[in-house]
């Protein structure tokens, strides 16, 4: 057997540091896109399904294109995608800003930041991170990296809430913007040395590793689950502030815009601590089972919520715990694809059944939106999500965790 990890050239904390910020600036920015919801509307006199489409539409490129993105940082090193995902990050913060037709605030908003989240978000940094450190350590050190992303989301929520109010929406996406290059130094510094890219095991061709995951039953089922964590996470994070406003007509206090902030950035808090336990767990737990008991804890996390009087006090406790469970999905999810398919490809293979989840996060966005404008109100949407995570609870537990045979016999 090949031993990469000795000839690994960035170190844990290396890669940890500014893979973390990297998913910080990325992961950050886009968390706060659902605040930008009703000013933007309301000053181009749009209606909410047309944020919501370009909302849904970034999350699908993002999702669609991710393992061709994914493909390319395994083949020819993932510098070159970071820098170019840095750029189409900033263009499409400014295009978001400078649009006053549907059309190009679309293109800017859902085509180009989903190109640039290829690049610049878990999948990527997750590829760097498996090459270079050891496949003890691995789950523990994804569950950092993402601890990392997440404190992104619990920092840059109050950061882009105070844009939108000293300088409107428009202004807010232009500083955004800028803030954005900061994504290009931070590439440098998880450059790998040519070459090192390729110092996987085996011979496996893309087409080869393609066809084995596909035809896998543990992938399948685990690319479905992600559809399911996908669909929660945007529809909340994308519609919880409209939804918290319209019911200010009930309950006063939960018109405050501060109110919806606040409960974005407790999601972005308490999922520090939910993605760093995730990965220490799944050093220790089937991940499967850690998986199954995070979709069914959201399903009871949504249906209190939504069955309770809602207050400010219980909006926060909700957010604080679907932000302990918000992305815990995610160094579970990468890391049982680590251990049964290798890292060769860990990359493309991790964008492949993110796509699924990316589906499931331009439904969310979308139907949120469209059954919103279509009842006027949200609950429809919020039942779906109840179902989604029983169902996603249930389809985790068949699933193997077993390297494949070729690795075994390597």
């Amino acid at each position: 057997m090949i031993n990469t990890q000795s000839r690994a050239s960035i170190s844990l904390k290396q890669v940890l540091i500014y893979g973390g910020l990297l998913v910080t600036l990325s992961m950050g920015i886009r968390h706060g896109f659902g605040l930008f919801n009703l000013p933007i509307t309301a000053t181009n006199g749009w209606d909410r399904e047309t944020f919501a489409l370009t909302i849904a539409l970034q999350n699908l490129v993002w999702g669609a294109m991710q393992p061709v993105t994914g493909a390319l940082a395994d083949r020819f090193g993932a510098f070159r995608i970071m820098v170019a995902g840095g750029i189409l990050y900033a263009l499409g913060l400014v295009g978001m800003g400078l649009s006053t037709d549907i059309l190009p605030f679309t293109v800017a908003g859902g085509l180009l930041i989903g190109l640039a989240q290829t690049a610049t978000t878990y999948s990527v940094v997750y590829g760097i991170l498996g090459r270079n450190v050891a496949a003890e350590k691995r789950v523990w050190a994804m569950g950092v990296a993402a601890a990392a992303g997440s404190f992104g989301q619990f920092l840059m929520i109050p950061v882009e809430q105070g844009l939108i109010t000293h300088f409107g929406a428009t202004d807010a996406l232009l500083l955004l913007g800028l803030m954005a290059t900061l994504m290009l130094p931070i590439a440098f510094k998880l450059k790998e040395p040519a070459g090192s890219t390729h110092l996987q095991l085996g011979n496996q061709t893309i087409a080869e590793a393609l066809g084995e995951a596909m035809h896998n039953r543990s992938f399948q089922l685990l690319t479905l689950g992600y559809f399911v964590c996908g669909f929660q996470v945007v529809f909340i994070s994308v519609h919880l502030a409209p939804y918290l406003s319209d019911l200010s007509k009930a309950v006063p206090s939960l018109g405050s815009p501060a109110v919806a902030s606040t409960a974005l950035a407790l999601i972005g808090l308490f999922n520090v601590f939910g993605t760093f336990y995730a990965g220490v767990l799944g050093q220790r737990f089937p991940k499967r089972y850690l998986l199954s008991g995070i979709y069914a804890s959201r399903a009871v996390a949504i249906a209190l919520f939504v069955f309770m009087p809602i207050t400010p006090l219980s909006t926060y406790v909700f957010a604080a715990v679907m932000g302990f469970l918000w992305l815990s999905t995610v160094p579970l999810t990468n890391a049982i694809v680590a251990q049964i398919f290798g890292v060769k490809y860990l990359t493309m293979l991790s964008g492949l059944v993110f796509f699924s989840h990316q589906l499931g996060s331009f439904c969310g966005a979308y139907l949120g939106g469209l059954l919103y404008d279509r009842s006027g109100t949200y609950d429809p949407v919020w039942m779906i999500a109840i179902g989604l995570g029983i169902f996603a609870a249930l389809i985790n537990l068949p699933i193997q965790e077993r390297a494949l045979g070729r690795l075994q016999s390597t």
